[in-house]
């Protein structure tokens, strides 16, 4: 099975670089975009038969915003079914509702736990492994209750 393949969409380097980072580490792989124009630009542009697995989208960007991102991308045929997750600083209820009617699949907020940012994408990925690493990370496990080996290997 060949590694995942996400796009981080962020006009702050600095969190591109982080989410790419966390991201990078649980192997999957990752391409860049500074504005939801950007990342459209870059969905338009893979070749034929390629698509992202994940988008992580941040919410305030320039040109276009994250909602809007992901209103354009849900009218594309190729990329109908790549899960979205957005990443904001936006904490109300309401931010996150809004990111749902957009057509985001899930919503966490700025700045992002590493087992958190991990975990979500894993589960959005459907990468079981990388999901029970995350999920351990995130519980602290004691050695006494850590996962059997083998299991993550």
């Amino acid at each position: 099975m060949s590694a995942a393949h996400i796009l981080v969409v962020d006009d702050a380097a600095t969190v591109r670089m982080y989410h790419r980072k966390l991201l990078g580490d649980a192997g999957w792989q990752c391409a860049e975009a500074v504005n939801g124009m950007d990342a459209l630009e870059k969905v338009a542009s893979l070749p034929d038969g390629q698509r992202f697995d994940l988008f992580v989208v941040d919410v305030n960007m320039p040109k276009l915003d994250g909602y809007g991102f992901v209103r354009e991308l849900r009218r594309l045929p190729l990329a109908l079914q790549a899960p979205v997750l957005m990443v904001s600083t936006e904490a109300q209820s309401q931010d996150a509702g809004a990111a749902r009617q957009a057509g985001a699949n899930c919503y966490l907020i700025k700045p992002a736990k590493p087992a958190e940012l991990v975990l979500t994408a894993a589960l959005l990925l459907g990468d079981i492994t990388a999901a029970l690493q995350a999920a351990s990370a995130a519980a602290a496990l004691p050695p006494s209750l850590s996962l059997p080996k083998g299991v993550l290997a």
